[in-house]
């Protein structure tokens, strides 16, 4: 377990659902795609590199994810990384799964 947090550093996040739009491989040196997701009118279309290439990458348009929208960009190798998609390390499947909500909500909605 890691040291504890204070409620500040967590509310400090920016953490939103978002819909992906589209899925590429990236070019980077990991495997991992490219995609463009939508979080809303609010904040608009944001490109992630995210390691969930143990999905196609057809299956991964139009699901909804959770996403930390308030993180500098980063580059990763050419690509740059706008939105840190949250996901869990997964024997079973092989790789990473991305965290969803359980029922579809409106783009944008605030995790907290």
């Amino acid at each position: 377990m890691k040291n504890t947090a204070d409620f500040d550093s967590f509310s400090s996040l920016d953490i939103r659902v978002g819909t992906i739009l589209s899925a590429e491989p990236a070019h980077t040196k990991k495997a991992t795609y490219k995609m463009e997701i939508d979080f809303g009118p609010e904040i608009g279309r944001k490109i992630s590199c995210g390691a969930y290439t143990n999905y196609d990458a057809a299956y991964l348009i139009g699901k909804q994810i959770i996403g930390v929208v308030n993180f500098a960009p980063r580059k990763m190798g050419p690509e740059t990384s706008e939105v840190l998609v949250l996901g869990v390390a997964s024997k079973d499947q092989a790789g990473t799964v991305f965290l969803t909500v359980g029922d579809p909500v409106e783009n944008g909605n605030e995790v907290f």
